[in-house]
């Protein structure tokens, strides 16, 4: 039996985590991108709980970063990035409830080199930024165009780094705000955590009718905290399966993965990122376990883990995470 059969998805989702119609969004069909996470626009697609959907997605820059030569500051335009694809409108869905998403696989799309890093005037975690404001005068622009296919990162002649992909920036619509699609929050959004890849579950918080499900920004590896502030960027075919869950009840989004639950809260300072993560574990290991919320708080003083996303963007996110064989 796969772990699937016994996740949250497959126990208290609507469609009970099988599959059901196929649905694409090709990067014609979405036309106009969307860079604020809103209920304020029309679905690009409805579906039923347990549809599976083939979804193209832009790169970070939408593709506007083509060459080394390239100067970011030049070809930008702040705050007109992290492209999303989306909203899907998932039938049922009302506030209170949950989106189920399973990432099935991220697949590199368009013509070589597909990925792109680079480094932008005030972006980053080791330099002055609009924040964190200094005198010392911003590192020099620079761009990186790299191979990306399902063998590897090619970065260099003599390194080859895994391909380990994700979505970088994936949420539900708040309920009545419109937030940048730089920022992430209790809706998700542009959370930038590794673990939010092919074989994950992501559970989002539904604020509106419909959910409104949005994604891009996704990247081919990342290392924790995202630390010049672009990881390596690739426009992307992402397969997903969306189920719902009625009166999920949470506030922040939940990530299983075969073998750990984790939660995810994002926050200034960083500490209170890490503050709500654990909070939220704490109380859906009581709530699982039929534990004391004071026993599940010291248990996870023993066995907790906890994974930095960003520590660049206007919110920094963190993912606090329990092993599943501790869940007793």
């Amino acid at each position: 039996m796969s772990w699937l059969d016994t996740s949250i998805m497959a126990r208290k989702g609507v469609a009970k985590g099988r599959a059901g119609d196929h649905h694409t969004i090709t990067i014609a069909d979405q036309g106009k991108f969307h860079y604020v996470y809103g209920p304020y626009v029309q679905p690009v697609l409805e579906v039923d709980p347990g549809a599976v959907v083939t979804v193209e997605t832009h790169d970070a820059f939408e593709g506007k970063i083509t060459s080394e030569s390239d100067k970011p500051s030049e070809i930008l335009n702040f705050p007109f990035l992290n492209p999303q694809t989306g909203p899907i409108h998932v039938r049922g869905a009302e506030k209170g409830d949950a989106l189920a998403v399973r990432i099935i696989s991220i697949t590199p799309r368009g013509a070589q080199p597909v990925g792109t890093t680079c480094l932008i005037p005030e972006f980053g975690g080791l330099v002055g930024t609009g924040n964190t404001a200094m005198l010392n005068a911003p590192l020099p622009e620079k761009v990186k165009k790299i191979v990306v296919d399902e063998g590897g990162v090619h970065w260099s002649d003599t390194l080859t780094l895994p391909y380990e992909p994700f979505i970088g920036t994936i949420g539900t619509s708040p309920e009545i705000e419109a937030i940048s699609s730089l920022q992430p929050d209790y809706y998700g959004g542009n959370m930038d955590l590794p673990d939010v890849g092919p074989g994950a579950i992501i559970y989002l918080p539904v604020n509106t009718p419909g959910g409104y499900l949005y994604l891009g920004d996704c990247h081919a590896i990342q290392g924790d905290g995202e630390l010049c502030g672009v990881a390596l960027e690739i426009p992307a075919t992402v397969e997903l399966q969306i189920d719902l869950i009625k009166g999920h009840g949470n506030s922040w989004p939940q990530l299983e993965t075969e073998e750990m639950m984790m939660f995810i809260g994002s926050a200034r300072p960083l500490e209170d990122a890490s503050r709500i993560a654990y909070r939220e574990l704490v109380r859906w290991l009581a709530a699982e376990t039929g534990q004391p919320e004071s026993d599940a708080y010291m248990l996870l003083t023993m066995c907790g883990k906890v994974r930095l996303g960003n520590m660049v963007d206007p919110k920094y996110s963190v993912g606090a995470s329990i092993l599943k064989r501790y869940v007793k």
